[in-house]
């Protein structure tokens, strides 16, 4: 079963000569627990077509379905309660809160949402994650590794049905990339989650189910990868 589906998803930004063309008629479509990489260059459209997916910017013509539910005819209320719920969000330069300790951090988006976190499934992702000894440390007291680590905690605290990841591996050495790379190929079998992950680096592509590639805002579909 397909969990998303972008039909003709197009984006301009600005107008007449000046006009960028960032996306130009977008179709695919990925099921259930699948992790698909969509590769580039910088200035692509892969970072705008993740922004589309995860209902951050509008598209100028198209449609992204997300289980079954058109994310851009809802209302701006609904949508921002629909993507807390139902998609998490791995930015390459973690986003974390430096206030808060780790534990904190994972579990900031259930707060946000006015729910009590599940205490059984945190523990359960500080194991899985390796962070169980480092739940009371403040992001700066954390090394690059452990701070993606915990940015991932964060996006799977509310059990998404999409994870959205942005160049997760960037900012970190090739033994932290691997394993966070690792991490999240376990979660989308474990969690049966949905990851989309954008990346330069086409030797970590292949580590997903499926590549795409976005070049001067057209996608490319290279299928799944053999196992």
């Amino acid at each position: 079963m397909d969990l998303l589906e972008a039909i003709s998803v197009s984006k301009t930004y600005g107008g007449g000569d000046t006009a960028v063309h960032a996306l130009k008629d977008v179709s695919f479509t990925v099921p259930k627990g699948e992790f698909t990489a969509v590769v580039g260059e910088s200035g692509s459209g892969k970072t705008t077509l993740l922004n589309m997916l995860g209902g951050l910017d509008t598209p100028t013509d198209g449609k992204v379905i997300i289980d079954g539910k058109d994310i851009f005819s809802m209302k701006e209320s609904s949508l921002t309660i629909f993507r807390r719920r139902n998609i998490g969000f791995i930015f390459q330069s973690f986003n974390l809160i430096p206030e808060l300790t780790v534990e904190q951090n994972i579990i900031f988006p259930v707060l946000l949402d006015y729910r009590k976190p599940d205490k059984a499934y945190l523990e359960e992702l500080l194991k899985v994650l390796g962070l169980e000894d480092r739940r009371c440390y403040l992001p700066c007291q954390l090394s690059g590794g452990q701070q993606q680590r915990t940015a991932i905690g964060r996006a799977l605290i509310t059990r998404p049905s999409l994870i959205l990841a942005d160049e997760p591996t960037g900012n970190l050495d090739s033994r932290n990339s691997s394993e966070v790379i690792s991490l999240l190929k376990n979660a989308s079998k474990k969690y049966e989650q949905t990851i989309i992950m954008i990346t330069h680096n086409r030797a970590i592509s292949q580590s997903a189910d499926r590549v795409l590639q976005v070049s001067d805002g057209i996608l490319t579909d290279f299928g799944r990868c053999r196992e």
